[in-house]
């Protein structure tokens, strides 16, 4: 019997043989789980409630969970979002039940189920058959319902830093390092660091890459060049339909707006770099130029045109340097929303005011019936004015005559238009 549970231990992958049983032993939640924190306050105290815990994978999401059952001596139920559904979940009820006394239900993945599933945690948690603990990579706020958001508390859990990572690292190595028996394994500083960034805060994936490392190294030391071939490239978070990617698009955007090129081209090559569709961030790229630039400098919308027709022109790699120069250039411009405010103010407008009608000197007045009910009468061609300019016209409904939606900034060739603007209306005013 030993031999086959010691056979069973050796299968254990080591980032389960390295989960903390103890709360000091969890690297990089300090914010959560230091002395004098709340959570860690509850769990120590056993006054606990049902929560969430939302943040990136390999955060210690799962880990966190088996501690407060162990604290609290309750049982540990877990189901995932992904492989079960509501027979699994009336399952793990009755077990609580049965059990009958406290019962953490560990719901991994809980983002995956529907409305319907997750309602069926409701009276359970309200009547405390279950201590519900849901993990989820996904921003809750978005993916669960509001029922279960107010029944339960939510953690935000954090990537570890690299730092933190290579403590975890140096702990496995440990493990390791026992069942070499007398072979000693070591890492250099370098490759651990090394290893630590490339893992992009996920602790699991750290120990999986130093577990298949660990295999392959011959002379039992670990360096940057084992690494480097072991791992090949660090794979960074990105997700096409979730909050990481929009987080980096924001980013993107936000960088440009905020007149800084250098964060505008990390974030762009953070996105490339992951998988994003280049074409998507040339349609953002455009939205932009129009929101964010506007009249202050137009030739921004052209260069971000260009960037999107060249990289469809050229494809990948060598199309999205045409965006990066449209980013840089955008970043570096004059900025305005003046256009961008305007037309929000206009549409606002025009879906408040009601079907006002069109002042009957802006009417054209294609027949004879139309001429005689006064279509078009009195309007004053503006070619034929002084300066090519009607002062004193009215272009709106009567009843929004005189509104005022575009207001030009002082940057750019929104000066110049300013300038002018100002001059056309002092005419207005003298009419």
């Amino acid at each position: 019997m030993s031999d086959l549970f010691e056979q069973e231990k050796a299968f254990q992958p080591l980032a389960d043989r390295m989960r903390p049983q103890k709360l000091d032993e969890v690297f990089g939640q300090s914010h959560l789980l230091a002395e004098g924190k709340p959570l860690r306050q509850a769990i120590e105290s056993n006054r606990l409630h049902s929560m969430l815990f939302w943040g990136p994978p390999g955060t210690g999401k799962t880990t966190i969970a088996r501690l407060i059952a162990s604290y609290s001596d309750a049982r540990f139920l877990t189901i995932s979002a992904v492989l079960s559904g509501v027979k699994d979940i009336r399952e793990a009820i009755e077990q609580a039940k049965q059990f009958g006394g406290k019962t953490v239900l560990f719901v991994d993945e809980v983002h995956r189920f529907n409305k319907s599933q997750q309602d069926a945690f409701l009276p359970y948690i309200e009547d405390g058959t279950i201590l519900f603990v849901g993990a989820t990579t996904e921003n809750p706020s978005f993916e669960l319902n509001n029922a279960l958001l107010s029944r339960t508390r939510t953690y935000v859990l954090k990537s570890i830093l690299p730092e933190e990572i290579e403590k975890v690292i140096r702990r496995a190595l440990a493990d390791i390092e026992k069942g070499l028996g007398a072979m000693e394994l070591s890492i250099d500083d370098d490759a651990c660091q090394l290893l630590a960034r490339t893992c992009d805060g996920d602790a699991r994936r750290a120990l999986t890459y130093l577990e298949i490392i660990s295999d392959l190294a011959e002379s039992k030391q670990i360096t940057c060049k084992l690494v480097e071939d072991t791992v090949a490239q660090g794979l960074r978070r990105f997700d096409k339909q979730g909050d990481v990617f929009y987080d980096q698009i924001s980013a993107l955007h936000k960088s440009v707006r905020g007149s800084d090129p250098d964060a505008s081209l990390y974030w762009f090559c953070r996105m490339v770099d992951g998988g994003c569709d280049p074409v998507y961030i040339c349609r953002r790229v455009v939205r932009i130029a129009v929101e964010d630039i506007g009249i202050a400098d137009p030739r921004g919308l052209d260069l971000a045109l260009s960037g999107w027709q060249t990289f469809e022109r050229l494809g990948s790699p060598e199309g999205e340097l045409a965006i990066a120069q449209a980013i840089v250039y955008l970043a570096c411009a004059a900025k305005s929303n003046a256009v961008y405010s305007a037309y929000n103010q206009a549409m606002d407008d025009a879906r408040n005011s009601g079907s006002l009608d069109v002042p009957l000197h802006l009417r054209n007045a294609p027949t004879k019936f139309m001429e005689d009910q006064g279509f078009g009468e009195n309007y004053r061609y503006a070619h034929d004015e002084t300066d090519g300019f009607a002062a004193g016209e009215n272009y709106f409904p009567e009843a929004l005559s005189g509104r005022q939606y575009y207001h030009p900034v002082d940057r750019g060739l929104e000066i110049k238009i300013a300038e002018k603007l100002n001059y056309l209306r002092s005419r207005n005013s003298s009419e």
